[in-house]
């Protein structure tokens, strides 16, 4: 029985997947949360400038 045996690559690659995709979702996560921070400081410094 080796180790390369096609249970243990496939648990491997759900794994690895699994990681991956949670990298994944954090770095979208954390450019929404800086699209709506830049958002809102531009918004602040429009009614800053305008009024």
């Amino acid at each position: 029985m080796g180790r390369n045996n096609e249970r243990n690559i496939k648990i491997h690659n759900d794994k690895l997947h699994k990681a991956q995709d949670k990298a994944k979702q954090a770095e979208i996560l954390r450019k929404e949360k800086l699209k709506a921070i830049v958002k809102k400081f531009n918004d602040q410094n429009n009614t800053d400038n305008n009024g």
